[in-house]
């Protein structure tokens, strides 16, 4: 019954120029289709062999002109659809054929799990086996592959639990590293604000510190250059005594013996001494462990 309606559907869409399927069909206002290649090559010859504008219909010699050609895409349609179902029919066919025999397929080899013909079932290869017609193994294989599809979908089902699973994961896992990162950059911005603050502090200590020691520098060295006028005094004064006569040199001697006596630079001495280490700067890996304690 298939068979017989493809055959009269095939009828239906061959060229009756070329005898093939119709390709890229035109149609006349007879009605009848033909190849594009076809009709066109049909027009060239009649007009060659006839010098007339008209041209006559292969098949009902119905008078056309070539401006009358339509395309014919329904027909196209119906080609393009009796191909496909022209090959899926062929394949099917040389499915259910022994490849080996081009005999029917009719058994199963439980044994082999092979489908055989009545030829493979008595030859040497399948001798001896167990075989039940295909109707029968169709439905024993189809419960068991039934159930394996069922095993595969949940092995499946399992997979992609355990994807989104690890998806989720993954997810949660960057937005936490992501709010590390943030948290480290906000404690370290407020770590460098701290130290900075401190830093313009300790420097301006440090300020405050070289000016008042610059100032007592500057006592200091007035203080030097106080005494050294007077050690230069002292020192004329005794030069002259001694190069003097008796009496001048005698006369007071005990005054200069005790302005001599008591001179001494050991107090300014011992204050530059002192002003050799700087007081009141913090230990600076003490005022970091401390900025990080409270910081972190």
């Amino acid at each position: 019954m298939a068979s017989k309606l493809l055959t009269n559907i095939k009828e239906e869409v061959t060229c009756p120029i070329c005898l093939d399927l119709l390709k890229e069909p035109l149609s006349l206002g007879c009605g009848h289709s033909f190849c594009k290649a076809c009709i066109t090559a049909a027009n060239k010859e009649s007009k060659t062999s006839q010098e007339e504008k008209s041209t006559s219909c292969p098949v009902c010699q119905f008078h056309y002109c070539a401006k009358e050609l339509r395309p014919n895409w329904h027909v196209a349609n119906i080609v393009e659809r009796f191909r496909e179902v022209k090959v899926s029919s062929e394949e099917g066919q040389k499915r259910n054929l022994c490849e080996r025999h081009e005999e029917k397929l009719l058994l199963f080899c439980k044994k082999d799990g092979k489908v055989l013909c009545w030829v493979c079932e008595r030859s040497q290869e399948h001798r001896g086996h167990q075989t039940v017609p295909m109707d029968e193994a169709v439905q024993e294989y189809q419960e068991k592959l039934q159930t394996a599809l069922q095993k595969v979908i949940k092995e499946q089902q399992e997979a992609e639990m355990l994807n989104a699973n690890l998806r989720e994961q993954r997810t949660s896992w960057k937005n936490h590293m992501q709010n590390e990162k943030k948290y480290i950059h906000t404690k370290f911005k407020k770590l460098k604000t701290m130290l900075e603050r401190e830093e313009k502090n300790i420097v301006q200590m440090l300020d405050n510190e070289e000016e008042t020691i610059l100032n007592s520098f500057v006592s200091v060295e007035d203080e030097v250059a106080q005494h050294s006028q007077i050690v230069k005094d002292l020192i004329s004064e005794l030069e002259h005594r001694l190069q003097g006569s008796t009496v001048g040199m005698l006369q007071d001697v005990h005054s200069v013996m005790e302005r001599s006596k008591n001179l001494s630079l050991k107090k300014q001495k011992a204050f530059l001494k002192e002003q050799k280490k700087v007081s009141g700067i913090p230990d600076l890996k003490e005022l970091m462990q401390l900025f990080i304690d409270l910081v972190f």
